[in-house]
């Protein structure tokens, strides 16, 4: 390649002769170029659609100017003919070359092009030109794919790292002002001056998939050589000396060429953008200044995960989408390693473990490699956990950056632990030196274990990688004498897998044996060895579903085998106790005024098939004593879009009124409906429950309804939400002892290429049957009367005042306050809003409204939203409805409508939206 830098443009001109050889035993008619900088030309790319996907709004709303594209402006062969090519819109991230003639086996031929490579901003992926005025340069340049299994591999740019590349040997004349510099992983051959303002730089690099080209003002990065590789850095890191990050850098290169084998090119570059993509998660992202760990520390665990991730994908030739777990098993693993072997005890929380505050709670006693173990079964309790053999573009997010991740490395961790530590960290290094002299897929390396291990692993493929089958053993008929234990280990999935048995004497090993259970009704016999406890996995190797079940107490006198343990606030699940948690809490509504309260849970970090919450409060402005409870169980169907049947019952006790409490009971079961395709953000919900309320007669209140009352919901939702398009729909059946109503309501929204925002939604709900004497029940127009108490409403009795301005987005939905406002008989509504500028809105409600006796009524409002934080908080203008123009009529401010949420949960759905 003959490339020409303009740093102004943000373009590449490249000039590329290709020389591509046949070695497969097919005759090829096509050759297939990736063209993964192209992924960024337009808002509806695949890339564009996965970013959507992920709701991040950066792509979306970005400039023409910030986005890439690769113009090809000639292709041709050897013979300087014109080549047919052809880049759909469908797949604008690879072209597929028609050869004027066959290609046999064998033979080669010579491919001439000549294109513009757009970059794009590294502010979408960290790849790209950046604020000053350099270029982080990876995947811009038309590079052959990936031949395998008859055919070449197509792959969309999906932002995760993982282009097909066949490996090539590369020769790069790149022209580049002489102010700027440039680092790579190429080998530098030459450097000339072309004239007074370019340097021209020469690099070769041999058998490799892929590159990087760092062109900066003022290079950031130091070199280091250890006499057998070359590193080029730039990981941040102010407070260590370059001696110190020379050490560190050092034993980690040793390490990995020890371990895994040596690096097969001449220099690897490490950079703060690879770290920043796919970062350790955990503690050490801490700011330093509350970090638990030291700076040689994060330094270390940073370099580490970096360097192996780099050292693996220039290393290994996989298909690193198809075959992603070996990458990652191999690098975890490799991790983990290395952290027994340098930092042995080194805990999860760091220097926090020593402190005796936290002396009391499960995860300050975590080793830093137990971790790994925790993040994958926050997935698996949530029925969210993947295949590790799926390809890595079906992940969800926090499968693909975290829990598939770990969870690969524990798997290789534990085929080692079974194999007695010497058949894999070997089989990793033969396969290692596979891939220096061949193209590999994962079934290479499958060979190679199978090969190597003297016991049948057919198990460790279909169950623990091809399979998100659970794994889950408890003791059954524990039996013991002085000198020996008797006991049955029952299998709770049917997943028959190697499992460990430990031996414990005061929390001391004092024995540990690997059983391989075959059926249910196998007996084990051990040797005592003055055990006091045994434990089922204690070191944590399996992949585990359930720890709980896990241990058996072998005394004499055993009151209870999980004694209750009392922690603050919040901590991982300890296996060995049952855990109640508890919270200081602080509530507020405008009757019970500030409501502090304490809140007993056994809510984990990990979820659990049961779980209970009271909450018992005080009410200081009423002086009475008031809280809310629930009790929920979970079952999960592991292999079914009807992936959890949750049944429920919960209570709460407030006021409604000033002089007057409600209590209501809450019994509840839902269905909740999912896709195949994890990734699918399609969801559906079936609801049955009944709610019961009974409420205090108040002085206040004159309404006429029954204070207390009993009515029977049965709902159904479907909703699919991404960034650019939202569509939801929603059936809703009510049964009362008075009345029996029906509604539905569809909601869209609808992101456009110009960044404005449209939202629609409509509403229609009847009465089946009506005998109340009162509105209480009836349909509202601007807010409804909430009588089954779902909406957190503040002053939820008021009609005059601030509170009375609280809105919510239920029933009718307008914001002006109309009269009538109730509905007895049916109402239909159509809300609207479109966006003007940012999170300015407009909007527009129309509907129709009729009550028993009276004819019907045309209603409608406009006005002003500020969307400022979506569903948290919002404020809307009336401007024109049926009142008139509203904003001229007196006493404008009790006209504007919030929405203010105090719940940290809505917070917390905008972030894990994005992950899950």
């Amino acid at each position: 390649m003959e490339v020409a830098v303009n740093l102004e443009l943000k373009t590449l001109n490249v000039k590329q002769d290709i020389t591509y050889y046949n070695t497969s035993n097919d005759s090829l008619i096509s050759i297939v170029l990736n063209d993964w900088n192209n992924a960024f030309s337009g808002k509806n790319t695949p890339l564009a659609k996965r970013f959507s996907d992920e709701f991040y709004r950066g792509f979306h709303l970005a400039k023409a100017a910030e986005r890439g594209n690769t113009t090809i402006l000639n292709l041709t062969d050897s013979d300087n003919m014109a080549l047919e090519w052809e880049r759909t819109e469908k797949n604008p991230d690879f072209v597929v070359v028609k050869l004027n003639r066959k290609l046999y086996p064998g033979e080669k031929i010579d491919l001439h092009l000549v294109y513009i490579s757009k970059i794009p901003s590294d502010k979408f992926t960290r790849y790209g030109f950046d604020q000053n005025g350099g270029m982080n340069l990876k995947n811009w340049f038309l590079s052959p794919a990936r031949f395998e299994n008859h055919r070449f591999t197509k792959s969309n740019n999906f932002n995760l790292d993982d282009i097909a590349n066949a490996a090539t040997n590369y020769e790069v004349n790149i022209k580049i002002p002489n102010q700027y510099s440039i680092t790579t992983d190429l080998n530098l051959v030459s450097k000339e001056e072309t004239n007074s303002s370019f340097n021209t730089y020469f690099f070769s690099g041999a058998n490799r998939t892929d590159f990087n080209f760092f062109i900066e003002k003022e290079n950031s990065f130091v070199n280091y050589d250890n006499g057998s590789l070359e590193v080029l850095t730039n990981l941040k890191n102010k407070k260590l000396s370059e001696i110190q990050k020379a050490v560190i850098i050092n034993r980690v290169v040793n390490f990995a060429s020890a371990f895994i084998g040596k690096y097969p090119h001449e220099k690897i570059t490490v950079s703060q953008a690879d770290y920043d993509r796919n970062p350790f998660y955990g503690l050490n992202q801490l700011p330093s200044f509350i970090s638990p760990f030291s700076d040689d520390f994060i330094f270390e665990i940073t370099f580490l995960k970096t360097y192996l991730n780099n050292y693996l994908k220039n290393s290994l030739k996989l298909d690193p989408r198809k075959d992603n777990w070996v990458y990652d098993g191999i690098q975890i693993y490799t991790m983990m390693k290395y952290m027994d072997e340098n930092h042995l005890d080194q805990k999860m929380l760091g220097r926090l473990s020593k402190m005796k505050l936290f002396k009391s709670y499960n995860i300050t006693n975590l080793t830093f490699n137990e971790q790994y173990s925790y993040y994958y079964m926050l997935m698996a309790r949530k029925n969210l956990d993947q295949p590790l053999g799926d390809p890595k573009n079906t992940l969800i997010k926090f499968n693909e950056q975290i829990a598939s991740k770990y969870r690969a490395g524990l798997s290789l961790s534990y085929l080692d632990d079974y194999l007695n530590h010497d058949i894999v960290p070997e089989s990793v290094q033969e396969f290692y030196n596979l891939n220096k002299t061949e193209q590999t897929n994962r079934y290479d390396f499958e060979k190679i274990l199978t090969k190597n291990s003297a016991k049948n692993i057919d198990w460790f493929f279909t169950t623990i990688i091809d399979s998100r089958d659970i794994i889950d053993y408890k003791f059954s008929n524990v039996s013991r004498t002085k000198d020996s234990i008797q006991f049955q280990i029952k299998n709770k999935t049917d997943n028959f897998v190697p499992i460990s048995v430990y031996g414990l004497k005061k929390n001391e090993v004092v024995f540990k044996k690997w059983i391989e259970p075959k059926n249910t009704d196998s007996i084990y016999e051990f040797d005592r060895k003055n055990a006091d406890k045994i434990v089922l996995n204690y070191d944590n190797e399996v992949p585990e579903y359930n720890q709980r079940n896990n241990w058996k107490s072998l005394k004499s006198v055993v009151i209870t085998n999980r004694p209750i343990k009392f922690n603050f606030a919040k901590d991982l699940e300890d296996p060995y106790y049952n855990q109640i948690l508890y919270i200081p809490t602080l509530t507020y509504n405008l009757y019970d005024g500030f409501t502090p309260g304490i809140r007993f849970h056994n809510k984990t970090i990990l979820d659990k098939p049961f779980t209970f919450d009271i909450n018992p409060a005080y009410s200081i402005k009423a002086g009475t004593v008031s809280g809310s409870s629930a009790f929920v169980y979970n079952q999960y169907y592991r292999n079914s879009t009807l992936y959890n049947v949750r049944y429920s019952v919960s209570q709460n006790y407030f006021h409604y009124a000033p002089d007057a409490t409600y209590l209501r009971l809450n019994p509840m079961v839902q269905f909740r409906i999912r896709e195949e395709n994890f990734r699918d953000n399609r969801k559906q919900l079936i609801m049955f429950r009944q709610v019961i309320v009974n409420r205090e007669a108040s002085q206040y209140i004159t309404d006429n309804s029954k204070p207390n009352y009993s009515v029977f919901n049965a709902r159904y939702s479907n909703t699919k939400t991404e960034l650019i398009d939202h569509f939801s729909f929603m059936t809703d059946v009510q049964f009362g002892g008075n009345f029996g109503k029906v509604a539905g309501e569809v909601e869209y929204r609808r992101l456009f290429e110009n960044n404005h925002k449209l939202n629609l939604r409509l509403y229609a709900g009847s009465f089946l049957y009506n005998t109340t004497n009162s509105d209480y029940f009836s349909f509202g127009l601007d807010r409804p009367t909430d009588y089954m108490f779902d909406y957190n409403f503040y002053g939820r009795s008021e009609s005059t005042g601030f509170f009375s301005q609280q809105y919510v987005m239920a029933e009718g939905g307008f914001k002006s306050k109309l009269a009538p406002a109730y509905a007895n008989q049916w109402m239909t509504a159509l809300n609207a809003s479109y966006s003007i500028w940012n999170w300015i809105e407009v909007y527009g409600d129309v509907g129709f409204m009729k009550s028993k006796h009276q004819s019907e009524n045309f209603v409608y409002d406009s006005g002003i939203r500020l969307n400022l934080v979506p569903d948290y908080f919002e404020l809307y203008f009336p401007v024109y409805s049926n009142n008139g123009w509203e904003i001229s009529q007196n006493k404008y401010n009790e006209k504007i409508r919030f929405v203010i949420t105090l719940s940290p949960k809505t917070l917390v759905n905008l972030f894990t939206r994005k992950w899950f």
